[in-house]
């Protein structure tokens, strides 16, 4: 593992809503607009972007932690701007926070954790379940 970022740097991530991203279950469309497990999603992934440059080629990373504090919505067609920002590594252990904005309005704040780990302890663990 490569320990590049320093706490602040930050990465971006950009996502269009579409309607396969709106809250949606089983039981139907609740609401025609970003749904939480989305966001959450694309949070995680823009907080990836700093572990795929900091793993080796033998080496994984696997979400650990998200926190979502869903504060506005983003309708089908927006442009949401995921704001990643590197906290701390510990170990093998990347905390993150993020922010995503529509425009000028947060939409969304929280945090993820990751860890990094070498592939074959991954292979074998899920190999194990």
């Amino acid at each position: 593992m490569k320990n590049i970022f320093q706490k602040g740097d930050t990465k971006i991530f950009i996502h269009k809503v579409t309607v396969s991203d709106t809250a949606t279950f089983e039981s139907g469309t609740v609401h025609e607009v970003y749904s939480t497990f989305a966001l959450g999603r694309d949070a995680e992934w823009c907080t990836r972007l700093f572990t795929i440059d900091m793993k080796e080629d033998d080496e994984e990373s696997i979400g650990t932690a998200l926190t979502i504090q869903h504060i506005a919505p983003a309708s089908v067609g927006s442009d949401v701007v995921f704001t990643g920002t590197f906290q701390e590594l510990t170990g093998n252990q990347i905390a993150c926070s993020f922010e995503a904005r529509v425009g000028n309005r947060i939409i969304a704040t929280g945090t993820t954790g990751q860890k990094i780990v070498k592939k074959e302890k991954l292979r074998l663990l899920f190999r194990s379940i």
